[in-house]
Formats: structure tokens, C-alpha cells, sequence
């Protein structure tokens, strides 16, 4: 009986060898196994469809029988090798077919995977949730007697091999004498051996119903193939295995999938970029208009936010990663925080990114621990050993993490990223695990200000409620708002009434809607190299989808072509110009001498070191837009204009008495007519603060409010407002309101400024005192000068002639000496 199924298998590997021996046919396959050869590889990967063309009755023997086909293929496949090239046939004592192709009802997913399909080769498509650690098995042992000097050899198999009978797992220590064996670990053969768990899609279980998982098993080059969470199609033979409890076998077996080809999904790995692309992607680059292209592409179906579509545009792109040879690490990804009201689209951005970003992990503020995001100790279960298990954020290296309702997160928990936006590494020290493990993801965060909406009356830090040591990290942070304006609010409602209205031309009423990708296109296994279809350039315009919203002649980019730009730019390596640093340097000193010296000025975020890194970052992601090699001086502007943009936020005022220097702070505002009080005091602490004053501190901070004149202001507006610079023409002019009382002053003479001068100090020095009520010096000095006393006008013109001379400091009528 053993006989006749070895002669069998023997027939059917002769039928094998003449399918690969296509030499005188196409010669497919022949250059396939020299391919093979030539990538020193062990496995084959043979198109089903292509044996049902040649040989119907070895394919459909395949899918019904597939461990006799399976183990007569890899037969066939080694003495076809050892024709081609027999040294190489040696060196390998096993090689391996894999299958692709059309697998019609043996398509299957974890859930429809019944008995039937017992003994088939299948193909399952789903998500990896699991993967164990590989461990070696063996597959040969070599023993030496040193009493009878023989070598014994044992070859093993077990039910998840090819042959029909496992053999003894009994490892052997004596000989049939009774003579101790040595093992030659040295001789002995292992492969390598992994199991998969992988759940059937969310999509496409029933509703309501939980998913499915079915066990793979992973053998020599299959083994880390995949990561958990990927979307895989696995082919392979389904077996089940007997279990055994007190030497009877019990009723039910368990089943596992001996897998032969794994397939991803997922989008990075079907990134498949021609010649043709990469020329395209250069033309396009020569546009001036590349980089507004390309962000009014980012998420078209959301109306507005140009400058967080320009952000989001440079966080896909990223920054250039420097290693220094000290060792020391400039991360090069860029970190986005959008915080605003409900319903300003945030979700949907994070969404888009997640489409086209090559690698993108999604989490939620509640739904994530800090372990969770960044790396857990766990035990695995076959061998109860701790072991790592990577979090969101080390998945997500060299790429991006989504993190959505960002301000749900516990503050222990959001601590746990400090560490991985900045130095781009997660470090463990638990349960004796020592590691460091690297997490250089981008960070695009999304949250609602604290107390639900933004309170427009109130700072942004107020407003953000996060520590200055997290938003310091953040290169950009962007206060969205829900702002009510008719014809913004007119627009909005028309582009999202527009996009109910479509209806995919192809749809039919009363078709079930699926989810996600269709099933017919998920039928056919083919790997994704052999087709290559041209990827459309520009998105059809559509009257119903776009009307008033986008014109006809407005183009925007599609999302495969956008994915495949972006892939090639962040190859590029663009080098700072001696200009650029220039313009970026000066910009950093006037953030922060501004720091110093307005501290009424609503920021978003602290300006520290890490704000002349984003500005760089901010330049050199602009110029990959452009594809360019060096970053000019129009890349150090558009990153200035973000970070002014992102960083200046307007405060509304309740309406006060106090008018003390309100024109001076009021320029400092966007418009001084629309809040006349606005970001003159934020608390009533921090006026009492600025009457406690040293006299020298106050000259010094008036001198610098009138040099800041000559430079531009930064946008602290709205955001709904798209002009940065709006604010300095309104500023200048406000200084000149400010300045014209002072012409209209009466003058006085040299002769009595000189008296006047006299008499103050000697007030001064007898009352021995810095600073003087007005109204008591008048009074004094009026005595003293009982004949020619000072009229009111003049002594305001001595008063101004001694501010400008640095004399004295006039403030809310009270006199301060210098």
C-alpha cells in the first residue's frame, strides 16, 4: 500500500517536472528557478492558473489533495534545480512551492473555513492579531557513539510536515546496544518555525456577530512576513491535528493553515512606483504652484483650513533626519496639534492622513495606554517567557500616529510620549527587560480645549490646559474654530449638501453597500508586481460632487498619485542655503526677544530652541515639495509664515474701565477698531504686576514697543482670517494716533525747562523718594516758583522733553525717576 503511493507521487512529480520545464514552451518558469537561484532562495512561487492551463487534472488534484501534490511539487522543483544548477541543488535539502491565482470557492475568509475544506489548499484573507516568536525545529540530528565510533542520523516529522507518517518525537540518547549517544549540534539541521493568528476583517464579519481566527503555522522563509495588525491573504493546506487526552483521541481536532505564500495587503506594500512615475513626479515639480497644489489636494472634500492642509502637507513630508558622528540625533518628523470646537473636521483630517500616509497607526485618547502606545511586557503563551510587544508608536516608526481626542488621554499616559517625539525611542525597564527600541513616527494629535469650546476670552494656554514641556514639542499647533459668518457658513453647508448628494454612477438601487474593498476584487491572488496600471494624475471634475466650490479648470491630485509624490520626495535631501539659515536665524531672535518683551502677545506654545527646529524642518519639508535640493530663501519664508500663523492667537477682552497704554496694546492685536481693550490685561494679577514695575524695566519696555514698529508683526488674528500680515498696516496706523497728541503739546522754553529740571530734582531728593504723584509735583514746584508760575501745558512739555531725554518715566500720572 506505502508502495503504491510513493509510486503515486513519483508519477506525479514526473508531470510537475515537465510544467517547469517550460524551456521549449515560454520558458516562464525555466527563468523563474533561475531567478530563484540567482536571489539564493528556496522558494518558488507558481500562478495556479497557469497549471490549470497546462495540466487541468494536476490542478484540480492540487486543490483537493494538496499534501501529496504539495510534497511531489517540491520534488519536482528539486530535480528540475539540480539539472539547472547541481551544486546549488546540494546545499538545500528541501525546496518549496508557493501558490497564487484564482482559488474560486476555496477563497475563503477565518469564518467560512468549515470541514470541508479539510486536506484543500485555501486561500484566507485577514488581519495578523498575533504573531509568536520563532523558535528553531528540528528537522535532522546527527549522533556519535564513542564507544562503537558509528554516526547515527534520525530524520523528524510531525502532522504539520508533508509526509504521511509522523515520525518518533523520541529524541535519541542510547543506541540499540545501550551505548550514550553525543549529539553533533554542529550537524544537526533546523528551520525555522512560527505561528500566525489571524482574524477575519472587520468589515466583512456579519454584523454584529464577533470575528473568527484561525492558527497559522510558518515555516523556514515565511517566517516574519507580517506584524500584527497587517492585512494578509494566506494560501495554504488546511489540516487538522488530533489532540490526545490520557492516549485516546478525543472527538474534536484542532486545525491550523500550513502556509506556502503570504500576501500583504496594506497599502505600503502596494506602493509600486515605475520610471514613468518618477518622471512625471519631476515635471510636476517644476510648477511653481506645486506646493499649493499639492495641500489643496490634501483632503479635498473638507472646505478651508488652507494653512492646516499646508502643516499636515509638511508632516507627510517630514523633515531630513541628521545623525551627528558624536552619536547625538536631530529628528527630522514634524508634530501637529489641532485643538478646537467640535465639528471643525479634525477626525477627518486625521482620516486622510491615515489613507495616504505609507505607514499610519491610528489610536484614541481613551482608548490608548501609555504602555499601549509605547511598548508592554507580556507573556507569551507557548513558552510562558516575558517578552516585548510593541505599542502604537513603535509600530508606527517611520511613519505616522493619528492620535484622536488627545486631550481624553491621562496625563500619566501622556507622558509616556515625551520620550518618543523628541528623541524618536521608546526605553523599557521592567520585569528584567533592558531595551530601546526605535519609534521615529511623526505625531499628529486632535483634541477640544478644555472646556469643550474654545473660550475666545481666554489665552490659548488657558484654553490648551497641556503642559509647556508637551507643547514644546509640538513644531505647530492650530486653534480651530467654529466661527459663525453667513457666507463662510453658506459655502460650507453647500459643499457638504453636495457630497450627500453623490452617487457612484456604477451603483444600483437596492444594492447591498459593502464595506471596504469589493469581493470580487479580492477573488483573484496575484501578486501586485505583475500588473501595473497607470495611476490617474488628476481627479475627474464632477459638476454634482464639486460645483461652486471648485472650478472646472481647478486641478487637484488623486490620492494614488499624491501617495506616490510624497514616496518620492522624502527621498530627497535638501541642504540649507547661507540665505535661508539667515532669514530663519533673525526670525528665531524676534520670536523670542518678542517673548521677552510682550508678554500680553497670546501665544499658542512657548517659543524655546525647539522653535528654530521646526523652522528648519518647516523649510526643508517645503523644498522636498518643490524636489529640490537646496532650501531657499521662499521655503524659510512659507515655514516663517506658518509658524506666525500658528503660533499668535487673538484674546477678546470683557469691556473694563481700566485705559491705561490701550492704544499701545491694542496694536499689538489685529485689529484695533474690532476690540478696542483687547489683550491689554488678561488677569487683574498681571496688572497689579505691571505697576510694581522697576522704573528702568518700564523705560526699557516702552523703547522696544516703539522700535517694534519698524518690524512686521506676526499674525495674531483669527483664524477664520487667511491674511498673516494683516495686523502691521493697522499697527503702524494705530502708532500714529498714539503719536499725534504729542505734536499738539505747548512748548517750552530752554530757560525754564532748566528751572523745571532744577526744582524736580530737588523735589525728588528732599521727599527722597523714586516716584511722585503728578499732581503733587505740580503743586510743589508751582510754590517754589511763586512769581512765574508753570501753566499746565508747559509742564506736560517738560514732562515729554524729560521722557525722551530718559529722564523720567511718566505712568497712569505718577512720576518715576531714572
Amino acid at each position: 500500500m506505502a508502495h503504491d503511493a510513493e509510486q503515486y507521487i513519483k508519477d506525479i512529480q514526473r508531470e510537475y517536472v515537465d510544467f517547469l520545464d517550460d524551456e521549449e514552451d515560454q520558458g516562464i518558469y525555466a527563468g523563474h528557478v533561475k531567478d530563484m537561484i540567482a536571489e539564493k532562495s528556496k522558494r518558488l512561487v507558481v500562478n495556479i492558473n497557469d497549471l490549470k492551463r497546462k495540466n487541468q487534472q494536476r490542478a484540480l488534484g492540487l486543490l483537493s489533495n494538496a499534501s501529496d501534490e504539495q510534497l511531489a511539487f517540491g520534488r519536482a522543483l528539486k530535480e528540475y534545480v539540480s539539472t539547472i544548477d547541481p551544486s546549488y541543488a546540494k546545499l538545500h535539502e528541501d525546496f518549496f512551492v508557493g501558490f497564487e491565482g484564482c482559488f474560486g470557492n476555496r477563497h475563503v475568509t477565518p469564518r467560512s473555513l468549515t470541514s470541508i475544506y479539510l486536506g484543500n489548499l485555501v486561500c484566507v484573507e485577514g488581519i495578523v492579531t498575533r504573531v509568536s516568536l520563532i523558535h528553531p525545529k528540528i528537522v535532522r540530528s546527527v549522533h556519535y557513539c564513542p564507544a562503537t565510533k558509528k554516526v547515527l542520523e534520525r530524520k523528524y516529522t510531525d502532522l504539520t510536515s508533508f509526509e504521511a507518517v509522523p515520525s518518533s518525537a523520541v529524541y535519541p540518547t542510547k543506541d540499540d546496544d545501550g551505548n550514550l549517544l553525543e549529539t553533533e549540534f554542529g550537524l544537526s539541521v533546523y528551520k525555522d518555525h512560527q505561528r500566525l493568528t489571524i482574524q477575519e476583517m472587520p468589515e466583512k464579519a456579519p454584523a454584529g456577530q464577533l470575528p473568527r481566527a484561525v492558527d497559522i503555522i510558518c515555516d523556514d522563509d515565511l517566517v516574519d512576513r507580517c506584524k500584527p495588525g497587517d492585512r494578509v491573504q494566506i494560501v495554504g493546506n488546511y489540516r487538522c491535528l488530533p489532540g490526545k487526552h490520557g492516549g485516546y483521541t478525543s472527538g474534536t481536532f484542532r486545525t491550523v493553515l500550513l502556509a506556502n505564500n503570504i500576501s500583504l495587503l496594506s497599502k505600503e506594500s502596494n506602493l509600486d512606483i515605475s520610471r514613468e512615475d518618477i518622471m512625471l513626479c519631476k515635471k510636476l515639480a517644476k510648477n511653481n504652484d506645486i506646493y499649493e497644489l499639492l495641500s489643496k489636494s490634501l483632503a479635498p472634500s473638507i472646505h478651508g483650513h488652507a494653512y492646516v492642509k499646508q502643516a499636515i502637507l509638511c508632516l507627510l513630508l517630514g523633515g531630513v533626519e541628521k545623525l551627528l558622528p558624536n552619536g547625538t540625533r536631530l529628528r527630522g518628523d514634524i508634530n501637529i496639534l489641532l485643538i478646537g470646537d467640535p465639528s471643525v473636521a479634525k477626525s477627518q483630517l486625521l482620516r486622510y492622513v491615515l489613507n495616504t500616509a505609507p505607514r499610519a497607526i491610528p489610536t484614541t485618547g481613551r482608548g490608548s495606554s501609555g504602555v499601549g502606545l509605547t511598548a508592554a511586557v507580556t507573556t507569551d503563551q507557548d513558552t510562558g517567557e516575558r517578552r516585548l510587544e510593541a505599542g502604537a508608536m513603535v509600530l508606527a516608526d517611520r511613519g505616522v500616529v493619528c492620535i484622536d481626542e488627545f486631550d481624553k488621554m491621562s496625563d500619566i499616559d501622556r507622558t509616556a510620549i515625551h520620550e518618543v517625539m523628541e528623541q524618536g525611542r521608546v526605553t523599557i525597564s521592567k520585569a528584567g527587560i533592558h531595551a530601546s527600541l526605535n519609534a521615529r513616527c511623526s505625531v499628529l494629535a486632535a483634541a477640544n480645549p478644555v472646556y469643550g469650546r474654545y473660550d475666545q476670552y481666554k489665552t490659548p494656554m488657558e484654553n490648551i490646559g497641556l503642559q509647556d514641556s508637551l507643547l514644546s514639542r509640538f513644531d505647530l499647533l492650530f486653534v480651530m474654530l467654529d466661527v459663525i459668518d453667513s457666507d463662510v457658513d453658506q459655502m460650507i453647508s453647500d459643499h457638504v449638501v453636495r457630497m450627500h448628494r453623490y452617487r457612484n454612477p456604477k451603483e444600483a438601487d437596492g444594492e447591498p453597500i459593502t464595506m471596504g474593498s469589493s469581493y470580487a476584487d479580492s477573488m483573484s491572488f496575484v501578486s501586485h508586481t505583475d500588473e501595473k496600471k497607470d495611476t490617474q494624475l488628476y481627479e475627474k471634475y464632477d459638476a454634482l460632487l464639486h460645483g461652486k466650490s471648485r472650478k472646472r479648470h481647478e486641478k487637484i491630485l488623486s490620492v494614488e498619485f499624491m501617495r506616490k509624490y510624497i514616496h518620492i520626495a522624502k527621498c530627497m535631501k535638501p541642504k540649507l542655503t547661507e540665505q535661508a539659515c539667515e532669514a530663519i536665524a533673525n526670525e528665531y531672535s524676534r520670536l523670542r526677544s518678542q517673548e521677552a518683551v510682550d508678554s500680553d502677545v497670546a501665544r499658542t506654545q512657548p517659543i524655546t530652541a525647539r522653535t528654530l527646529e521646526t523652522l528648519i524642518r518647516l523649510s526643508t519639508a517645503h523644498a522636498r515639495a518643490r524636489m529640490s535640493k537646496t532650501v531657499t530663501m521662499d521655503d524659510a519664508h512659507a515655514a516663517i509664515e506658518l509658524v506666525q500663523f500658528a503660533y499668535f492667537k487673538k484674546v477678546l477682552e470683557k469691556e473694563r474701565t481700566g485705559k491705561r497704554r490701550r492704544a499701545g496694546a491694542s496694536s499689538d492685536e489685529e485689529d484695533p477698531r474690532d476690540d478696542p481693550n483687547a489683550a491689554t490685561e488678561h488677569s487683574p494679577s498681571r496688572r497689579s504686576k505691571r505697576t510694581r514695575h522697576e522704573p528702568a524695566e518700564e523705560e526699557e519696555e516702552l523703547e522696544e514697543e516703539e522700535e517694534e514698529i519698524e518690524t512686521p508683526q506676526p499674525d495674531a488674528g483669527d483664524l477664520t482670517r487667511r491674511e498673516t500680515r494683516r495686523s502691521l498696516p493697522l499697527r503702524t496706523e494705530s502708532v500714529e494716533m498714539t503719536s499725534t497728541p504729542s505734536s499738539t503739546l505747548t512748548s517750552i522754553t530752554d530757560a525754564r525747562l532748566v528751572v523745571f529740571k532744577n526744582a524736580l530734582q530737588r523735589l525728588f531728593r528732599d521727599a527722597r523718594e523714586q516716584s511722585l504723584p503728578l499732581r503733587r509735583i505740580t503743586a510743589a514746584i508751582n510754590a517754589a516758583n511763586n512769581a512765574e508760575p508753570f501753566a499746565e501745558g508747559e509742564i506736560e512739555a517738560a514732562m515729554h522733553r524729560m521722557t525722551e531725554d530718559n529722564q523720567i518715566m511718566l505712568a497712569d500720572d505718577i512720576v518715576f525717576l531714572i
